[in-house]
């Protein structure tokens, strides 16, 4: 059994800069995919970054060049560093690991960018 928990959301300023972080506890290897979706009210899921490891990391066209991903594997941990945050970037975003047993994600945690 896979546990996710976020952290690290909050209120920020159009052009600030926030760093969400996961934690996972359970089975969890170093070529486990994992990754961040974000979900605004009244939208679809949407996909942001995954991570393989420091060498394969993948981000959709609206973050790109404005996010980093990247995980710390003796620690478990997948963070999410996310600069020059615009108003669309308000969401609820929500960790995901694919494993052999399943597909996992923790409870999420809210970004809201706003003056």
């Amino acid at each position: 059994q896979v546990q996710l928990v976020e952290s690290g959301g909050g209120l920020v300023q159009p052009g600030g800069s926030l760093r969400l972080s996961c934690a996972a506890s359970g089975s969890i290897f170093i070529t486990n995919v994992m990754a961040w979706y974000r979900q605004a009210p009244g939208k679809q899921r949407e996909w942001v970054a995954r991570i393989i490891s420091s060498r394969s990391t993948f981000y959709a066209d609206s973050v790109k060049g404005r996010c980093t991903i990247s995980r710390d594997n003796a620690k478990n941990t997948v963070y999410l560093q996310m600069n020059s945050l615009k108003p669309e970037d308000t969401a609820v975003y929500y960790c995901n690991v694919q494993t052999g047993g399943g597909s996992y994600w923790g409870q999420g945690t809210q970004v809201t960018v706003s003056t």
